[in-house]
Formats: C-alpha cells, structure tokens, sequence
C-alpha cells in the first residue's frame, strides 16, 4: 500500500512540474527575437533604440558582438565592442550582408576616412614628395610608424578629424575632441530620449540617416571652417573683450576659440542642413578613392539653381527634389520643408562677361582668411600623437599673423573664376634637442575654397573691378597714372629666418606674376592682361555703376570712352 502510495506521489509530482513546465514562460522566450533567434543581452539591456535597429528585431549581439546566449555576465561580454561603427569592426557588424554591407567599402575609401588629399598635399607643400597626389592614408599611418616633419605636424595636429579616430580615446579629454571620429556612428549617432529614471549617461544613441548639421561641424570648423561659416560664425582674433560684468563678451567656441557673428548662408538661413545639398556619394563615397575633394564633390550650384535642377556632375539624380505645378522644390530630409529653387537671375548672371564666374565668386559675401601660419616643432618636449594616443617626442605649436573675413580674392581654377583663401601659408622653424635652430622654411600657398557664405545678392560691381584685395594684389592702394596701373601695397611681408615674405593677402602682381603658390595645378591668379580688363572696367564704373547702363551692352576692353582718355 506504501509503495502504491509513493508512486502516485511521484507521479503527482511529475505531473505538477510537467505543467509548470508547459505554463510557464522560458527566458529564452522572453529574449526570443521576431525571426526566432535567442539574445539573453535583452535580459538585461532594456534600452530604447530607433526604429531601423529594434533591439526586439536585432537583437544586441548582431551589433555589439559578445556572447547573445550567455546568462553570465562575464561571458556574455567576451568580444563585445561598444561601438559597431568603429571601422576596425565594422565589417562584422554593420557591414554584415543584409546591412550595410555596400557602404562600407566605400566609406574606408571615402576621403573622411583616408584623409588622404590632406596628408599628400601637406607632404607636397613641405617637399617631402614631388606631386599632392600620393596615395598615402590614415588606416595606413595607423598600422606603422611612418614619420616625416609634416607626417608628424599632421599626427599631431591635425590627426584628430577622420572617421578612424575612435570615440571617447583620450581619457579625461575634453568633450570636442572624445565626440569626434567613431566611423559610421561619427555621423549616424545622435543622442536618444531617457525613459523615466533612467540615467542620461546610459542612454543608448539613436542611428538616424538624418544626420543634422552639429554632427558635420564636429570636424568642419577648421582649416576652411566651412561648418562655422556656413552658421554665420567667423573666427576672430578677439580674447573675449570687451568685458562686461566681469565676463569675456566675445562669443566662445567649446575649444576655446571666439568668433564673430556674420551672415550666415542663407540656405542656413532656411533651415536647411548639410545633407540636404551634398548626396550620399559625396559624404560616404562611390567606391573610387580619390585623392582630393574636388574629385570626390558631385555639386555644384547649378545642380538646383538651373533651367533643369536636379542631377549631379556624374548624372545622379538628387533624390529630395520635386516637381509641382511646374515647379522644383528641394525637400528638407530632417523636417521635411519644401524650399523653392530660384534660377539665376536672367541678365546678371548670364551677362556675357561673367560666363566664367561661379556662383560663389558673386554671391560669397565674405570667406574665413588666416594668414601666415606660424609653426614651430621643439624637439626639446613631447606631444600628443593623435593616431597613436602616445606621447612621441617633438612639440609643435602655430600661430597666426592675422585673421580677416572681408573682400575674398578671386582667382583663376581650371577656367572659372573662384574664391581662394591662404591655403597653409606656413612659416616653419624646427628647433632641435639642444634648443638651436635647426631648420627654417617658407611655404606660402593660395587655395580655392567654397566658403558656405552664399546671400540671395550678390557683390557690387565696384567690390571687384575696383578692388586690389578682389583681384589678387592685396590690400593697397590703386591708381592710373600716365596709362599705367600703379599700387603700392599696404602690407610689406614679413621677414622671416627663411628670408622675406611677400604680402601675406597678394596672390600676384600686376604685371600677372604670381607671389604665391597654387593648391593645384590648374589654380592661378589672374594674368597681366586679365588684371588690365578687371580694373579697366572699374574706371567706367565711376559713370555707369548700374548693369543695365547701355554702356555695358556690347562692352568690349576696347571701347572708347568720351570722357576718360589717356
């Protein structure tokens, strides 16, 4: 009777755990992905992600590797990466096929990655090579100890700004520079809303294909500081004065830089942001791997401004353009704002004698200009190498003669009229382990530059046929004198432990040689017999200063003139 018991005791019992078993809900269902997959991280991660990367579809694992059916902490976070888009990883995480597995090839040869026009032209600047068009790249600076003077100035100094650089690399670092690189994330990562009672530390960021403006200007802020233009902010040689109520006044930049406050970009000015002009292929690369910007950029104005908006340079079509009732609109892909798109202004800009003008010349109502670099390396100290996050022998520091906003000098750029600025004008001195000078150099060089300052009106006519900054010479004063131009420059160049500088703002002189560099090849300042047409119309100017003055219907530099004869 006893065992009889027993056994129906046991029986009960098996039966109770058995429908236990069947009732209640296993954590790996809890954890159970929407295609069956098991991820035990959810377990404990309960962040809110975008709608794109669900935790509840991806699962964590997929992104951040590490152990997804582990329940022990330890184990679970073996191999984990913090961040997927780090391009040492990628290829594993967002670069998995049916992900994004077509854009990462592309974006390790894009030029934010490779960097790889800024390091060939600084090595081409400073004689280290014969051409800027070496193919030497950060990824590849990252695995050696490859080193030059302007390998290590870069390392240094401008190694900072390229998605290789990792988030968050410099412990205790100030937040300008941990924020910037991470790869994908350096551009797609934008800060998410806590849930209640979370901690705004653990937040987990949102990845979002509508990456707004403050994201470009992480790195955008110097060398052309087109990302501070673009907002109207030009930096200054001001400390922050005047004082008011104890206070620097000057507005102030996270890494200590003050600026002005100017015209910004008038499609700034709209609400639009850096992604709605510049296409995917531009900012992550179409695969090919170019050497310099220019190469890479796909637009230009007239890609919206023309009779027929809409495709780029390689017969792309934009993919946020619109046709209503005839006409074209530019949809904002943050908010999604539509913004009319206005042709040129029929009899201005397409006056004969401006067919080789861009847009920019005309309609960039001031460009940032930094003259004369100043750059020392003391081989005495150490600094920061950025690529590496060591500490390697030789301190570099730079400074500038003078920082100017006004009047942008035109120039001469494969046959259209552009903007160019000081493109480094370095004055170098190398001091070394005993503290004697050990080497000095000039490189003085003028490079073109689309300074993000565009207006709805354009320069006066004055402001370039009367100008000798406009035109090249630099700030002076002009006059004619016996049929001939004369100008006599207000500044007379530095001189330097290398010799004598010219003018710092004179890309030529008036005969057309030029005093400067050129970026490129195919840059120069405009000749003699260009200069001789600029300036001549400057003089009729005093009479017929509008556009529409009859004078200007059929111009020709030979036109007679009643009243000004020489």
């Amino acid at each position: 009777m006893s065992s009889r018991l027993t056994l129906l005791l046991l029986l009960l019992i098996v039966f109770g755990l058995l429908l236990r078993e069947n009732l209640a809900k296993r954590p790996d269902q809890l954890y159970q992905l929407t295609d069956g997959r098991i991820d035990m991280c959810l377990s404990c991660h309960q962040e809110r992600l975008d709608a794109g990367h669900d935790a509840k579809v991806l699962g964590c694992a997929v992104c951040h590797l590490g152990d997804p059916l582990a329940t022990v902490k330890e184990k679970a976070h073996l191999g984990i990466v913090k961040n997927p888009g780090d391009l040492r990883v990628v290829d594993r995480t967002c670069g998995l096929e049916g992900c994004h597995a077509i854009d990462v090839p592309k974006l390790k040869n894009a030029l934010m990655a490779t960097n790889r026009g800024i390091i060939a032209t600084m090595r081409y600047y400073w004689g280290e090579t014969p051409d800027q068009n070496s193919d030497l790249s950060v990824e590849e600076l990252l695995k050696s100890d490859q080193n030059s003077l302007s390998l290590d100035y870069y390392r240094k100094l401008c190694g900072s700004c390229h998605l290789w650089k990792q988030k968050n690399d410099l412990a205790g670092g100030p937040a300008y520079y941990n924020e910037k690189g991470g790869g994908c994330t350096a551009c797609h990562a934008i800060k998410g809303t806590p849930a209640e009672g979370v901690d705004p530390a653990k937040i987990h960021p949102l990845i979002s294909k509508k990456v707004p403006t403050e994201n470009c200007v992480r790195c955008h802020n110097r060398s052309g500081r087109i990302g501070l233009s673009y907002q109207g902010l030009c930096e200054s040689e001001g400390y922050g004065a005047p004082i008011k109520e104890g206070q620097r006044a000057g507005k102030q930049l996270a890494d200590g830089r003050f600026v002005l406050e100017l015209e910004d970009d008038i499609h700034h000015r709209q609400g639009m942001s850096c992604i709605d002009c510049h296409t995917r292929e531009e900012i992550m690369g179409d695969g090919s791997r170019y050497a310099h910007y220019e190469e890479q950029l796909e637009i230009s104005c007239a890609t919206c401004h023309s009779s027929k908006p809409g495709t780029t340079r390689r017969n792309r079509p934009l993919n946020n353009l619109v046709q209503e009732g005839g006409n074209f609109l530019l949809v904002s892909k943050l908010d999604g704002k539509k913004h009319p798109l206005h042709r040129p202004k029929a009899g201005t800009c397409d006056y004969p004698g401006h067919h080789r003008l861009t847009c920019e010349a005309c309609h960039s109502s001031w460009a940032p200009q930094c003259y004369g670099c100043h750059v020392k390396l003391d081989k005495r100290e150490t600094h920061l190498d950025k690529l590496t996050g060591q500490e390697t022998p030789g301190w570099w520091e730079e400074g500038r003669t003078s920082l100017r906003y006004e009047k942008p000098t035109l120039a001469i750029w494969g046959g259209e009229v552009v903007i160019v600025t000081p493109g480094c004008q370095d004055i170098v001195t190398v001091i070394d382990a005993s503290g004697k000078t050990e080497k000095q150099f000039n490189s003085l060089t003028m490079a073109a530059l689309n300074p993000h300052t565009i207006q709805k009106g354009s320069r006066t006519c004055p402001d370039c046929h009367t100008s000798g900054k406009t035109v090249g010479l630099g700030e002076g004063t002009l006059w004619r004198e016996k049929g001939q131009w004369r100008f006599t420059p207000q500044s007379q160049g530095l001189a330097t432990g290398a010799g004598p500088t010219p003018p710092l703002d004179a890309y030529v002189d008036l005969t057309g040689k030029p005093l400067q560099k050129s970026a490129r090849a195919n840059l120069r300042p405009f000749n003699g017999e260009e200069l001789q047409r600029i300036l001549r119309v400057g003089l009729c100017l005093e009479c017929h200063q509008a556009l529409d003055d009859r004078a200007w219907r059929g111009y020709r530099p030979t036109t007679t003139c009643p009243v000004y004869r020489e």
